[in-house]
């Protein structure tokens, strides 16, 4: 008998998203900005902050880790490995993974934090899919979160309503019955590097009184760009990945980057799919960063049937972007 092709699959997925909500209405009392040129522009009506000051990025997610473990009889000694998306890590080093493993009580699991901006998310699920692949690893946690409000200016008007904050765990298993990871395509252009960065904070430019002052350590973007790049590299890709592998634009959910509204509606028209097979939550809960479509997988779980085909596709800072084709491995997800 002919062995199956061993693939990453998710298994179970949690998210922890902070209590209070910023409107566009408090946002407006905040900077020169109003809900109508808010939402016209990008779409979004709220988002979630972590208001505490004395917590990090890694406090939601070890919330969401905590939760995934709870809610499926998952031991810390079963998980292999944890790798953590972020561009707001709690600080420079150690890794956020490690903290989060240390605070769920993983205690012997390789843990480590990648940094691809937006598309975190999905070069860490196809990361995590080789040591599953391998048999390197049998569980591991993808984790991804942002506390953007650590990073953002709220006296910009140009960025200050995009961004939210939050994080969302995922569990891979080894699958075999043909459903998990199928395929991915990845890719970067460092000329990014010009459009959608943060001036200080590196080695480069380390903080002092002078970049504090320059307010060098908030996310710079020069929008116009982003915008273009983003809507044709994200549909380059996922297009790529519907014509490699003959897939129905009509039978599969698309999940992107929840970045602006208009860009996954230029998007999705450029693929060809129907609006109702596009997924959207950044009216709720902004950009997260790399924690979008985790979360956007999260808030749509129970809608996934097992078969079902899901294109995950992602831009960010670099610029990196990209397209995951997943096949739904579960019939129900708790």
């Amino acid at each position: 008998m002919e062995q199956r092709k061993i693939r990453a699959a998710i298994t179970a997925i949690e998210a922890y998203l902070p209590d209070y909500i910023l409107t566009n209405e408090e946002l407006s009392r905040m900077v020169d900005t109003s809900d109508e040129w808010i939402v016209s522009r990008v779409g979004i009506h709220e988002r979630r902050i972590l208001k505490d000051k004395d917590k990090g990025m890694t406090y939601m997610a070890i919330k969401a880790v905590k939760t995934l473990m709870d809610k499926n009889g998952i031991e810390p000694g079963e998980i292999d490995g944890v790798i953590c998306s972020t561009v707001t890590p709690d600080m420079v080093f150690p890794a956020s993974a490690a903290i989060i493993s240390n605070a769920c009580g993983i205690k012997n699991a390789l843990s480590f934090d990648m940094n691809v901006g937006c598309a975190g998310f999905i070069h860490a699920f196809k990361t995590a899919s080789l040591y599953i692949e391998s048999g390197f690893c049998k569980k591991m946690l993808v984790v991804s979160g942002e506390k953007m409000s650590s990073i953002i200016d709220y006296t910009d008007r140009n960025t200050c309503p995009l961004f939210g904050d939050g994080a969302a765990a995922v569990l891979l298993e080894p699958c075999a019955d043909g459903n998990g990871l199928q395929d991915a395509i990845l890719r970067s252009d460092g000329v990014g590097k010009e459009f959608l960065h943060m001036k200080a904070g590196g080695s480069l430019r380390p903080a002092s009184i002078e970049t504090v002052t320059a307010r060098e350590h908030f996310v710079y973007q020069d929008g116009k760009n982003v915008f273009k790049w983003a809507v044709s590299k994200m549909a380059d890709v996922s297009i790529e990945m519907m014509e490699r592998h003959g897939l129905d634009p009509k039978k599969i959910y698309f999940l992107p980057h929840q970045a602006n509204l208009r860009i996954i509606d230029a998007v999705g028209n450029r693929m060809g799919i129907s609006p109702d097979r596009v997924l959207i939550n950044i009216d709720k809960r902004a950009n997260t960063s790399s924690a979008t479509i985790p979360i956007l997988i999260w808030d749509n779980k129970h809608n996934f049937l097992k078969g079902d085909d899901l294109i995950l596709s992602s831009f960010g800072a670099g610029f990196a972007w990209g397209s995951l084709w997943v096949k739904w491995a579960v019939d129900c997800m708790k």
